[in-house]
């Protein structure tokens, strides 16, 4: 009778579909659809910034940023994924730093949430205030990701903004366009305060000329003669908003260039 309980157990394993080990826990539990590789007990764990406290940067908590600055925002508002928690910081450091590249589309696919919230919110926006055209809804037109340094690429071999805006691209049907370069390497900003964060991000970045006559020739085909340009910068975090700020601020002069307005606003995948 054993023998045959044995048999009847490899037998039910072997036609049972297999459940891989969660990529973020490593255990055998029951996926999730909606982020593949994850199971559902780590998915629900997930700290989504559903409803953000601050409604220029997005934070999930109380915003002393925000309400003590008195100098205008170059962007219209930044939103989050997640909070950053130990956990999140785990997930981020895998891919980020460890090379792990199996994070590129989950944490891509966390940012497309982010995305699919801002766009709603700015649709209901438009129509209380009656201003959204018939049939049409609000939608960004370009995608800029944050440059890293060449030093930064060397020693990483990719650009996790860039990686993220590329997933965001291929589901929304987004352009992406790398306007921005790096002009000198700032180090690592986790290790800073909020003022020399600031201080490092002032001369940071530059329009990038190697897509200049792109963007020229995008701006004339691709631009809406009825509204403003909606460009959106990605990268993974934000935390006092010094390099969001920095390049949303050659992205509104590079349009003023041309003669457009521009209305600049931010992804990242997580909000410290």
């Amino acid at each position: 009778m054993s023998s045959l309980f044995s048999w009847l157990t490899k037998a039910q394993a072997l036609l049972s579909p297999s459940i891989t080990p969660c990529l973020t826990c490593g255990k055998r539990n029951p996926g999730s659809s909606p982020l593949p590789g994850v199971c559902r007990i780590c998915v629900e764990a997930i700290p989504w910034i559903s409803s953000p406290r601050c409604l220029k940067c997005g934070r999930h908590v109380g915003c002393p940023d925000c309400t003590r600055s008195s100098e205008p925002s170059p962007i219209i508002c930044n939103r989050s994924a997640v909070a950053y928690t130990s956990v999140m910081r785990e997930w981020l450091g895998q891919y980020k730093y460890r090379g792990n590249e199996r994070y590129g589309l989950l944490l891509g696919l966390m940012l497309d949430r982010a995305y699919i919230a801002l766009k709603e919110e700015k649709r209901s926006a438009l129509l209380s205030q009656k201003t959204l055209i018939i049939h049409s809804s609000w939608s960004a037109d370009l995608l800029v990701p944050v440059p890293v340094s060449d030093s930064r690429l060397r020693e990483r071999g990719f650009n996790q903004a860039e990686r993220l805006a590329d997933v965001l691209s291929k589901r929304r049907k987004i352009p992406q366009l790398p306007l921005l370069i790096r002009t000198h390497h700032t180090g690592k900003q986790s290790f800073k305060s909020r003022a020399e964060r600031i201080a490092d991000m002032k001369h940071a970045f530059a329009e990038n000329p190697a897509v200049t006559a792109q963007f020229a020739d995008w701006m004339k085909r691709k631009v809406p003669l009825n509204r403003p340009v909606r460009i959106i910068i990605v990268d993974d975090i934000y935390t006092t908003g010094s390099t969001i700020r920095a390049c949303a601020d050659i992205v509104q002069q590079m349009g003023s260039d041309y003669g457009y307005r521009v209305e600049v606003y931010s992804l990242t995948w997580a909000r410290s």
